[in-house]
């Protein structure tokens, strides 16, 4: 590859991570990641693209605070430094984060009361021997919440629903919702196959982001459209 190339294979990197750029300053970073990308490097050559890598290469300083599953899609933080990202992993540690997800999922959930939420209080732990696959235990595992609120049905035998994970277990809105009878759509882990058929890709985005800036103090809100 000779230096024209280089250049222009640097433009086109440069080109695909600032559409994912959401939000940039000298604490932290928010990027809009795409559904199908990994957000660190997975085992073997072709997992290295990752969103991490493609941040680290614009922002040398950027780490790693949470993930987002690869199949899933939406708003992911970053801190620049080390010690922001302490910061930012305590503040996640201490629920002080708030996430929102929205899904579609199989069925028609009924809901407490209209617009209301409804609590998922099921532990969660690693199946280890069919890792990364994890399970409801009610002896073992990892205290475990979500609550999740209607928003409205979908054609066929489907429902929209906003998710909020009180807590932050490996696939834990995959394993919640499936666990109550409702997988999301496209779940190509825990669906049955007649579900996972029913999208071409996780019907799962982290839609929304609110936190006390570690930075400014400021309360800050940020929020990415439902793609599907």
């Amino acid at each position: 590859m000779d230096c024209s190339e280089s250049g222009m294979e640097a433009s086109r990197f440069m080109d695909r991570l600032s559409e994912t750029l959401v939000h940039v300053d000298e604490h932290l970073i928010i990027f809009d990641k795409p559904a199908g990308l990994l957000c660190v490097p997975g085992r073997g050559a072709d997992k290295q693209d990752c969103l991490s890598a493609r941040a680290q290469a614009a922002y040398p300083d950027a780490l790693v605070v949470h993930r987002l599953d690869m199949a899933t899609s939406g708003l992911c933080l970053m801190a620049r430094g080390a010690a922001m990202q302490r910061a930012l992993s305590a503040m996640f540690a201490d629920r002080e984060i708030d996430k929102c997800y929205e899904a579609i999922v199989a069925g028609h959930p009924q809901p407490p009361e209209p617009g209301g939420w409804s609590l998922i209080d099921l532990p969660i732990a690693a199946d280890w021997p069919n890792r990364p696959l994890q399970i409801i235990d009610l002896h073992a595992g990892k205290p475990s919440q979500t609550r999740w609120r209607l928003v409205g049905r979908e054609d066929g035998n489907a429902s929209r629903l906003e998710l909020e994970p009180l807590t932050g277990r490996t696939h834990q809105l995959r394993v919640h919702m499936n666990a109550i009878g409702h997988p999301i759509l496209g779940d190509a882990l825990y669906a049955r196959p007649d579900v996972q058929a029913l999208a071409p890709r996780l019907l799962l985005h982290a839609r929304e982001l609110a936190f006390l800036h570690p930075g400014t103090g400021i309360p800050v809100r940020f929020s990415s459209p439902t793609p599907f």
